[in-house]
């Protein structure tokens, strides 16, 4: 088997495999136990291979291309992190609505591909990419629904630490992918601080 991308200390150390106590039938695949206090917890192992299949796929499109958004306030840092290592277009806080379905806003956009970071928190993004027909990368914790997402990668997406991790680990991984990974590419802690 393939190494983990980071250990799996990492991934427990940072909350990754942390759910809620409600779990959506969409996550069952993703669910590894429920806790004795009734938490889910998520497989930090299909977390991992779902970030390398994310990293492959969105290596494929242009940097430019790529949107990644986060209303919530812990995804916001990681989210501008994430775009300033890859090119990517970050749209952080409230997400307007019509940036990508009406050319007459100053802050319409065309991406080809969608990333969010809460598919309940960043509903109206995820909503007008299903309209315009782009495919959707998502962080789903147990309780989200994957309705309209195309590639799931199942995480604690509430937590500052657990967002930090798998923003990091995509980064690393599509310009990995894309052979443009740097030398002196941040380390975790230099990317959860920036």
């Amino acid at each position: 088997m393939e190494e983990l991308l980071t250990t799996l200390d990492n991934y427990l150390a940072a909350g990754t495999h942390i759910g809620t106590q409600q779990k959506n039938a969409d996550m069952k695949p993703y669910i590894y136990r429920v806790r004795a206090d009734g938490l889910y917890v998520l497989d930090v192992k299909k977390s991992d291979e779902r970030i390398r299949i994310a990293a492959k796929f969105l290596s494929k499109y242009p940097a430019d291309k790529i949107l990644v958004v986060s209303r919530r306030q812990y995804g916001q840092k990681p989210v501008e992190e994430f775009a300033r290592l890859t090119g990517a277009v970050a749209v952080t806080g409230r997400f307007i609505p019509g940036t990508l379905t009406n050319p007459a806003l100053d802050s319409f956009i065309e991406p080809e591909v969608l990333i969010v970071t809460d598919p309940r928190g960043d509903e109206q993004a995820l909503k007008e990419a299903s309209d315009i027909g782009i495919p959707v990368v998502a962080l789903c914790d147990t309780d989200n629904s994957v309705s309209f997402v195309d590639i799931v990668i199942p995480t604690n997406n509430k937590g500052k630490k657990a967002l930090a991790i798998i923003y990091w680990l995509l980064a690393r991984e599509i310009l990995k992918n894309r052979g443009e990974l740097p030398e002196d590419f941040p380390s975790l802690e230099e990317f959860g601080e920036g």
